[in-house]
């Protein structure tokens, strides 16, 4: 499977914005991103010009794709279940992508950024309704359980993670509980619960050009 695996600090700079793809460090003064508030590259400083409809629709789409982690084959595959769903075709692309079982994890307070989230997933530290799921892509639905392995608990990141659980904050459509390490599906995401910087009719305007 592909992956990428340069520097996720370079995202955020090409982005112009957080992207919270390092945890807990994003919140500090070493973020890349405060310290060079211009995209990478030779020419990162002298980009002054303005963009085309494309380049926006273009940013947006990558934007999406680099805060939940997903390649562009699978972020079209995603694009295209949504296109087939009822309702408007960019709440449910990021309703899928909230979905995915390593955002949940991530959202949860299990994790500090969505790529230490997925590593928990794939080694098989997490649980669905008491059985262990290590596809971070696996779509939760309401009522599940999501909890961390007993065997894990042990682990010192993870002990310190589920300590530190209650100074996070988790939107409506999900409950967390520190003492059993788990927490609850109540309902699919809506739009207002979904807070990150993307404007995803952009999105849709790139796919149906």
């Amino acid at each position: 499977m592909a992956k990428y695996t340069d520097s996720v600090c370079r995202l955020c700079r090409r982005e112009g914005i957080k992207l919270f793809l390092k945890g807990d460090r994003c919140y500090t003064n070493k973020c890349s991103i405060d310290r060079r508030p211009y995209a990478p590259g030779v020419h990162g400083q002298s980009r002054g010009r303005k963009p085309s409809d494309f380049g926006i629709q273009l940013r947006e789409k990558q934007k999406a794709r680099r805060i939940y982690g997903i390649m562009e084959k699978q972020f079209r595959r995603y694009f295209e279940m949504a296109s087939r769903q009822k309702g408007m075709t960019g709440e449910n692309l990021l309703r899928l992508l909230e979905r995915r079982l390593d955002n949940v994890v991530y959202r949860i307070g299990f994790a500090s950024s969505r790529a230490e989230a997925r590593q928990f997933v794939t080694h098989g530290h997490i649980t669905v309704n008491g059985k262990r799921v290590d596809i971070a892509s696996y779509l939760i639905k309401v009522g599940e359980v999501i909890a961390v392995n007993e065997k894990s608990r042990s682990s010192s990141r993870i002990k310190e993670l589920i300590d530190t659980m209650a100074d996070r904050s988790v939107p409506g459509w999900l409950s967390a509980d520190s003492n059993s390490a788990s927490g609850t599906v109540l309902a699919l995401p809506s739009r207002e619960d979904i807070q990150i910087p993307i404007e995803e009719h952009f999105i849709v305007e790139k796919y149906s050009r």
